[in-house]
């Protein structure tokens, strides 16, 4: 079975893995239940340290965000890339696929990766927001679709036939981001 552990605490104890892995960050916001997350692949390491706003990987990334967007939001007339930095994701609408919920909550989905060739930076929790690294192993894909169904149903609220529904989709887009040589798909 694949493990996950919280990023940062993985990194100040050097677990992180050094080759590849995976990463979910989870970004909630502070009075509803808008939520972001970033599904990152990364491979290829060659260095990875703290900076100011995160932890910097020098190495291969590929991420693919997801928005819950509650029903009624304020913005939701606002292209996700040209919304306020806490609410941003890199997409306009066509790039997402989107998914409305029993409640008329909306879920998207980004279409392709935002690809990195250099470098990226992994944001530090505020709050209740998390990451977690996934280390290579055969259950590994299983484990961070069950992370984001139970993510998307218990802490985003999205209803749990819905938050199956949208699993399919980030699994269908999760082949995007598999980079060459690793060992876990």
């Amino acid at each position: 079975m694949a493990t996950a552990k919280e990023l940062f605490p993985a990194y100040q104890s050097g677990e992180l893995p050094q080759k590849n892995g995976y990463i979910i960050s989870t970004f909630y916001h502070a009075s509803s239940t808008y939520t972001k997350y970033e599904l990152i692949s990364f491979d290829n390491v060659k260095d990875i340290y703290m900076a100011d706003e995160g932890l910097t990987f020098q190495a291969e990334g590929r991420k693919i965000y997801v928005l819950v967007e509650p029903a009624g939001w304020p913005d939701s007339h606002t292209e996700p890339a040209y919304r306020p930095d806490a609410e941003r994701i890199p997409y306009r609408y066509k790039e997402l696929i989107t998914h409305t919920t029993k409640r008329q909550d909306r879920v998207y989905v980004g279409r392709e990766p935002v690809v990195s060739y250099a470098n990226f930076t992994v944001l530090k929790p505020i709050g209740q927001d998390v990451s977690y690294v996934f280390y290579p192993g055969p259950d590994v894909r299983k484990n961070m679709m069950e992370y984001f169904r139970l993510s998307l149903w218990k802490q985003a609220r999205v209803p749990q036939s819905d938050a199956r529904e949208v699993v399919k989709i980030i699994d269908e887009v999760f082949e995007k981001i598999v980079l060459s040589g690793t060992e876990f798909r």
